[in-house]
């Protein structure tokens, strides 16, 4: 099972819960989605075993061979390719490249376009394959592709935490479209709720189970609880807002070990999660039929 922690903003706490949830459950896998900046390891501390860069397949043209007919740049829906026939040359915008290959699909001239690697980031992999981080290089503009190729190395465990990438964008679309659930971790502030919001639009379009983790919680402030209420939405945990956590965090100490009474709540939270997996898939089952 694999199950996804979301945000719909950065700084909500979702590292916080993820590695706690992965800590709590013996045997299960965490995996750092969130390439842009990853720091479940600092909690994990991982046994790292293995570091691979990671390539995606990008045009190189040899003029040579080239008859500059334009088809390339026409058929280029992001822009990448530009062709000058008076001139005799083809300039191509590397950064805009999305490695989609249709370039070479379309492309009259024989051997005119090869693909060629280019290295956009770092997987690295550990503690037996339970641990799997991504580091996107600096300058790369997109993260889709670094995970879309981190799933090849996702671990074979039963139950598996993937650390997701925060907001709303294409990277969490890709992140959380293959989960089983997704918990959102949010923060009972009007800008945790309002971005909240938009995080609970994209799983529900997806038609993925899910429900919320309130970080920083306090018993004066319900305005978590009367977001769940309104959108139909359950709370699965709340995490008071107490400063020996924070300080904690900030040291790299995991929730679980500042107050290991979390462990069973977070082993309780996940076998609430398989039941409605389960519940879920059931139902899926049935409409089928």
């Amino acid at each position: 099972m694999k199950i996804a922690i979301a945000s719909g903003k950065g700084g909500t706490g979702k590292t916080l819960i993820s590695t706690a949830l992965a800590l709590s459950n013996k045997g299960s896998a965490y995996v750092d989605m969130d390439v842009e900046e990853p720091n479940g390891a600092i909690f994990i501390k991982p046994r790292v075993e293995r570091e691979l860069r990671y390539t995606v397949p990008i045009p190189k043209f040899d003029l040579n061979i080239c008859t500059f007919c334009g088809k390339c740049a026409e058929a280029c829906v992001y822009n990448a390719i530009s062709v000058i026939p008076q001139a005799k040359k083809v300039l191509f915008f590397e950064e805009l490249c999305h490695s989609c290959g249709v370039c070479n699909f379309v492309c009259p001239a024989r051997g005119a376009i090869v693909e060629v690697p280019r290295e956009i980031g770092t997987i690295k992999i550990g503690n037996g394959g339970s641990f799997v981080e991504g580091i996107l290089d600096i300058g790369v503009p997109s993260s889709v592709p670094l995970l879309s190729g981190m799933k090849k190395y996702y671990p074979d465990n039963e139950l598996i935490f993937i650390d997701s990438p925060p907001g709303t964008s294409c990277p969490v679309v890709e992140t959380v479209k293959d989960a089983n659930f997704v918990i959102l971790v949010t923060e009972p502030t009007p800008f945790g709720l309002n971005d909240l919001g938009l995080a609970l639009e994209v799983v529900r379009e997806l038609k993925k189970p899910h429900g919320i983790v309130v970080n920083k919680h306090e018993d004066s402030n319900t305005s978590a609880r009367e977001f769940a209420k309104e959108h139909g939405v359950e709370i699965l945990l709340e995490v008071p807002f107490r400063r020996d956590i924070a300080e904690a965090y900030s040291e790299g100490v995991p929730l679980v070990d500042v107050d290991p009474s979390f462990v069973n709540r977070f082993k309780e939270v996940v076998e609430y999660i398989k039941s409605r997996v389960g519940d879920y898939e059931s139902g899926e089952r049935d409409s089928d039929t």
